[in-house]
């Protein structure tokens, strides 16, 4: 009687064993199926935003587009068509990106011609009127305007006098400040604007005149 209920006892712990066992196992499962379930979606959601990014028709930004791929990159994730998909999407944003910086090199090219023909037309305009003066005050007045284009009074002045066989002769260099009261003075402007330089802030550095 003893032993059968010593061969029970065992049976049962063993009974009890195996169910915590098969218990373990089963929340194990679980946790996989879970996990699984949840990689999947990963990948799921990830293809999906990358294949917006490939798929866009200019609606989205550049940094939009960024973002989305950063966070995809983020999540890690070991597949190969998404990885794929990454290395497509990163091409595209840096071809894009380079597109970008050149449209945006050509506007301000573009804005830069502008401000020079500009300024430009500017320049001819005071030279005449500081030329054509009723007096003295007024053309030393104009004379303090257009210095305002200019770094400093002591910018230089060439002017062309002749171009020949690739040969370009020049009268006395001057400077924009001595140049401005020989307009005053002479009463006349001879002489067009064939070239001007500028600083990065700029303000005209070099004036290169030509006679009319």
């Amino acid at each position: 009687m003893k032993i059968t209920s010593k061969y029970s006892l065992l049976i049962f712990l063993a009974i009890i064993i195996s169910l915590g066992f098969e218990g373990c196992k089963s929340k194990k499962n679980v946790a996989r199926q879970v996990a699984a379930t949840e990689y999947a979606q990963k990948v799921k959601k990830a293809k999906r935003d990358l294949q917006a990014i490939l798929n866009d028709d200019g609606r989205m930004s550049i940094e939009e587009k960024e973002k989305i791929l950063n966070k995809t990159k983020a999540l890690n994730l070991n597949e190969p068509e998404v990885l794929m998909m990454i290395r497509e999407a990163e091409d595209m944003i840096a071809k894009e990106k380079a597109e970008a910086e050149r449209k945006r090199k050509e506007k301000d090219k573009e804005a830069a011609s502008k401000i020079k023909l500009s300024n430009s037309e500017m320049l001819d305009l005071y030279f005449n009127q500081i030329a054509s003066a009723s007096s003295v005050e007024l053309a030393n007045q104009k004379i303090i305007d257009v210095l305002q284009m200019f770094a400093s009074s002591g910018i230089p002045v060439l002017i062309i006098i002749s171009q020949e066989g690739g040969i370009t002769d020049y009268d006395k260099p001057t400077t924009i400040g001595k140049y401005l009261n020989y307009l005053k003075d002479q009463k006349k402007n001879i002489n067009a604007i064939e070239n001007i330089g500028y600083d990065n802030n700029g303000k005209i550095i070099e004036l290169e005149l030509i006679k009319k």
